[in-house]
């Protein structure tokens, strides 16, 4: 008996696979933030079942749209096989039934207008554990044992029907063992899941160099322009195409005017491996910060700084873009005709020590970008950038806690989602420096 445990334990070791990579969850949703069409969205890739089978598709809208289709193309990188769809983005969209073949490595391809985006995925199905087949096929063998020592028993023969009862008892104890210590082994990865990484990768990635250029080269204040990100491996200097979702997007760009007037939190669209591209427009000329936070697949995240130039001259202010804030620590602040004070506690921050802040919010809140609320804040200089999030779920309040690193003046902008628009709220902080300083 001790003989039988021992091997069933053995069995379930050596037939369970490696742990799942990072990322990697079969029948979880895809969640991708895009800027396109001068609108903010979220596509959504339901997680499927089965494979032939359904993959359904919606894109949400976080602005007011009116008639913005998407043609959906869903090509498999392995065999070719593409299927066409059309998604109409909405604040509560119907989802566009497309049919997939196999599992593995795909790219959903998005167009409207003149703009397309490429988004790679993988089609990821649940496998069956070797626990399973050793939990029934024991109960399977118990069964055929005991139907047999019981027709030894019927038949007198005794010797044999005590051999098959044992041998019954051993598949149910098989089968016991199994189901106790099954969720201790690893899972097998899904089918379709990527290659266990190389010893070369398992210990994380180089970093991403950034190259950023606009289209025109020097853009004109008030006339649209192609803001374009180029990633770099650090090590191989070969296009960076291995991003993984961070906060529900492949990467976010936040792009400020010097004096922290204009601002836009925007995602851009991947057109090809490690380009990324987004459409602006600026009100103003002057100097532009952007930083941009993504996250390659078994690394770490990573914050990338560059700037660009626009000329011309000031234009009228866009209400999408410009946003007036208040020179004093907690003061009233505006966007779009609403005043709301923020709340600091300390009132007056010091450095290197938390300070919370906390905003009031109206009804009809809602999650974008997998968070409840967001506060970017950058030091004047534009040297120093920060992102964290509200955690908890949508109320009538967002709340922040943060440690501003050094004295001085700081820019900060909270960000949520209402049921048809992402409200951006600026304020500056003053932070004082500590008394042991």
């Amino acid at each position: 008996m001790i003989r039988v445990l021992c091997l069933a334990a053995a069995l379930v070791l050596v037939l369970a696979a490696p742990a799942a990579a990072h990322n990697v969850t079969a029948g979880a949703d895809l969640r991708i933030a895009q800027t396109i069409a001068g609108s903010e969205v979220t596509v959504v890739v339901k997680g499927t079942t089965r494979v032939p089978g359904p993959l359904r598709i919606g894109v949400i809208a976080y602005q007011p749209v009116s008639g913005l289709p998407i043609g959906l193309e869903v090509h498999s990188v392995e065999d070719g096989h593409t299927v066409t769809g059309t998604a109409q983005a909405a604040a509560n969209p119907q989802y566009t039934q497309l049919q997939v073949e196999r599992t593995g490595p795909h790219e959903l391809r998005l167009r409207t207008g003149n703009e397309t985006a490429v988004i790679p995925f993988r089609v990821l199905v649940e496998r069956e554990s070797a626990g399973d087949f050793l939990i029934y096929g024991g109960l399977f063998v118990a069964a055929l044992l005991l139907v047999g020592g019981l027709l030894n028993g019927a038949l007198t023969r005794p010797g044999p029907a005590m051999v098959l009862a044992a041998g019954a008892a051993a598949g149910v104890t098989v089968a016991a063992m199994v189901i106790v210590f099954e969720s201790q082994v690893p899972a097998p990865p899904p089918d379709g899941a990527a290659p266990t990484p190389t010893t070369s990768t398992a210990q994380g990635r180089p970093y991403v160099q950034v190259r950023m250029d606009t289209v025109p080269a020097r853009p004109a204040a008030g006339e649209e322009f192609a803001l374009r990100v180029d990633l770099i491996d650090g090590s191989t200097g070969r296009p960076v195409d291995d991003l993984t979702a961070h906060h529900e997007a492949l990467a976010h760009v936040i792009v400020t005017s010097e004096d922290g007037r204009y601002f836009r939190h925007v995602h851009p669209l991947r057109t090809a491996p490690g380009h990324l591209e987004v459409r602006l427009s600026a009100d103003r000329p002057g100097r532009y910060l952007a930083h941009t936070e993504l996250e390659r697949e078994d690394s770490g995240g990573q914050l990338l700084a560059a700037d660009f130039t626009v000329g011309g001259t000031a234009k009228a202010s866009q209400k999408a873009d410009t946003v007036k804030r208040s020179g004093q620590t907690g003061a009233p602040a505006t966007q779009a005709g609403t005043t709301v004070t923020p709340r600091l506690q300390p009132a007056v921050p010091v450095a290197g020590r938390p300070t919370t802040i906390e905003l009031d919010t109206p009804a009809g809140v809602r999650t974008w970008l997998g968070m409840t609320g967001h506060l970017l804040i950058r030091s004047q200089n534009g040297e120093f950038f920060g992102h964290v999030h509200e955690m908890g779920a949508p109320g009538s309040r967002v709340r922040f806690t943060f440690n501003f690193p050094e004295p001085g003046r700081y820019l900060a902008w909270v960000q949520y989602a209402t049921a048809n628009r992402i409200v951006t709220v600026p304020f500056t902080v003053n932070v004082t420096a500590s008394e042991t300083q």
